[in-house]
Parts: C-alpha cells; structure tokens; sequence
C-alpha cells in the first residue's frame, strides 16, 4: 500500500518520534515503574500485555500496554466476561490512558508512530471497506485524529473517515495539534466509554449486521 510522502512525513516524523518517545520514556519512568508495582500488586502477573496488532502495511507487530484486567476464571477454568475482570484500578488506567504509555516502546522501534490511526484487531482486517484499507499505509499510533474527536463515542464509519482524513493532511502543525489536543482530552476525561459502557459494538459483528440487514432488504 504504497503512497507518496510529503518532506515532514519523509524526514522528521520518524526522528521525532524516537526523540519524543525516549524524552517520555525518561521523564514518565517514575511513573511507570510505581504503575507497574501498583498493577502487579492489584491485578497480578504478567504487568504488561501483549498482543499482536496489523502495524504499517498489515505487517503484523505486537503492541504491548499495561493490563487492566485480572485472570479471574469460571468453575470451567474460562476467563470470566471482560466486564466482570475489569476492576475499578483497571477503569482509571483506561480512562487516563495511563494503560497505552508501554506503546512508547513500540515508537522506539519504528513498529508506531506517536500520531497516527489506532492500531486494531488482526480479525477485522477482512472485515475493511476498500478505501479503509488505505489506513494501513501509514503506521498506526498512540493517538490521532479520531482520539481528539470523540475517543470511544465514535462510530467506526466516522472513525475511518477521520483515519483517512489524517492521512491526507499530515503535517507538523497538525501532529502537534493532536499531541496537545490528546493531553487535554485525557485531562478532561472526556468522551471516555470503557467496559459496559462500550456502546460501539466490535467492528466484525457491526459489519455482519450491517450486511445481513441490507440482504433482508
């Protein structure tokens, strides 16, 4: 999924990825080292959770966060409901994004970018319109713009919209402005829809819906 990059995306965006993401590293490791005696203290082992996410291309890499969800299990050894594993510890590590800050790693190895669409689940790949599929010839990020334009409470159609829309004005003023704008947002603790109240179904099952629907029409 080649396309063509502008000076900003050629030559700075990747040194100031690196550059920002070891900054925060840095800065942030007091932090994320009591974030990681408090998370194996309250939700146990491992501290970090790992999974395999589609990255620039559909290459896949895997994207590491700090979890928010205990390994409690039914008298059949499954894992209880997500709903039912996430504490109200795992809650506030969603809602302040403090969960997504082990991404910065995967900045620092090129995997991410600081700004750009979210990465996703491998399953929902098949499930893309065709001009969605564009999304993934960039590298996906920590933040971008349909984080600062409505976080969880969009639907995925506006936020692919906003994913493509990024891709085609990508700039410096702009990173910048979705840098700041994500900080605010995070402070604000605003359109923030975590465990039950997820209102937006998973992409595969909306997208099944939506086809089964238009064959009964």
């Amino acid at each position: 999924m080649s396309r063509r990059e502008g000076f900003y995306e050629r030559f700075v965006k990747r040194p100031q990825d690196f550059l920002l993401a070891l900054i925060a590293l840095i800065l942030l490791s007091p932090v994320l080292v009591v974030l990681a005696v408090l998370i194996r203290i309250r939700l146990g082992s491992p501290v970090l959770f790992a999974q395999e996410r589609p990255g620039l291309n559909e290459k896949i890499f895997t994207m590491y966060k700090f979890r928010t969800m205990t390994n409690e299990k039914d008298g059949d050894g499954e894992l209880l409901p997500d709903s039912l594993r996430l504490t109200k510890f795992g809650r506030f590590l969603r809602s302040t994004s403090l969960d997504e800050l082990p991404e910065l790693y995967n900045v620092l190895t090129g995997e991410m970018s600081i700004v750009g669409p979210r990465p996703l689940l491998i399953r929902y790949l098949k499930y893309y319109r065709e001009d969605e599929k564009k999304r993934s010839a960039v590298k996906p990020g920590i933040t971008g713009l349909a984080q600062i334009s409505g976080r969880n409470a969009l639907i995925w159609d506006e936020r692919f919209e906003l994913d493509l829309m990024y891709m085609s004005k990508i700039s410096f003023l702009l990173d910048l402005k979705i840098i700041f704008s994500s900080i605010l947002v995070v402070f604000r603790r605003k359109d923030i829809l975590i465990g039950t109240e997820h209102v937006i179904k998973d992409l595969d099952i909306d997208r099944k819906e939506e086809f089964f629907n238009a064959f009964r029409m």
